[in-house]
């Protein structure tokens, strides 16, 4: 596929470590073939949204060669046309560990973050927040009222057989009124299309509809990830895709997966259809946010 070619200039393959900055590093990835695959209209997307970066390992030093190092946050629309490769990113911003920017470490970072603000804006055609946190900030808590799918499933009468994503287990039924759910899955695999290697997340899914999801049939869907290889946002934006099809059309969906961090850098996309609060901490690039749901 067209895409993979582009994301896999970097995977695989040795790549010395760029002595100084190096912005061609970069690969921007399109975001229109999957979401073609899916039926998702680029012109009219049935979300809004972002995609949340935190890279734990981004480091530079000062113009007296003092190490710097903290947690650099990023943000960009889902609108944009473009994601950013994670190898590439994570290539581009070592490229900053030998390079040296300011008299003291506040003006490093604030430099830093202008330059990383314009390559990945320029890049992915689209404006990129970047922020650095502080190592001593606290962590704001999100997602509190989500409750784990599990706690609703009798695994005993749980049988899982199929494993390439499968939305036709979903199943539904009709209540009079509109019902909040607030659900958590906290074994989602998926695979890199590129590499093929394991990714693993948590997943958050809020609907409010008269339609109601069978949880079982919801934890059978969501284990259908297991073999299937997309990049992260491809995935939660299929999640979307799939409640979208599923429900009516004015019902409020929010889906956002926190998968864990590899290789030092963590994908957090989110979708939603309805102005809510339910990840403004993490949307926030100031903030740096935790998860902790109802036991």
């Amino acid at each position: 596929m067209y895409t993979d070619k582009i994301a896999s200039k970097f995977l695989g393959k040795r790549v010395e470590g760029s002595a100084s900055y190096d912005p061609t590093l970069l690969v921007a990835v399109p975001r229109s073939e999957n979401r073609k695959q899916y039926n998702i209209d680029e012109n009219k997307l049935p979300f809004e949204g972002n995609d949340i970066w935190h890279a734990y390992e981004f480091s530079s030093l000062t113009e007296n060669g003092i190490p710097v190092t903290r947690l650099l946050k990023l943000k960009y629309d889902c609108n944009s046309p473009f994601i950013v490769e994670s190898k590439s990113l994570k290539l581009y911003l070592n490229s900053f560990n030998m390079s040296r920017y300011g008299k003291n470490s506040a003006q490093c970072l604030e430099i830093c973050k202008k330059i990383i603000e314009q390559d990945l804006s320029k890049k992915l055609e689209t404006v990129v927040n970047a922020n650095f946190i502080n190592n001593d900030a606290k962590r704001v808590e999100i997602f509190q009222n989500f409750i784990n799918i599990m706690d609703f499933v009798n695994e005993d009468e749980l049988k899982i057989e199929v494993f390439k994503e499968n939305p036709k287990v979903l199943k539904t039924k009709l209540f009079k009124e509109k019902r909040e759910n607030f659900l958590m899955f906290d074994s989602l695999r998926s695979n890199c299309r590129v590499t093929h290697q394991p990714d693993f997340g948590d997943v958050f899914i809020y609907y409010k509809s008269q339609k109601h999801i069978d949880e079982k049939s919801l934890v059978m869907y969501l284990s259908s990830f297991r073999s299937e290889y997309h990049f992260h946002e491809e995935c939660c934006e299929m999640i979307f895709k799939r409640f979208y099809d599923l429900l009516d059309k004015n019902d409020e969906i929010f889906v956002c997966a926190l998968y864990t961090r590899r290789g030092g850098i963590d994908i957090c996309p989110v979708r939603y259809n309805f102005q809510n609060e339910f990840a403004d901490a993490l949307l926030d690039v100031t903030k740096f946010a935790r998860y902790g749901v109802k036991q």
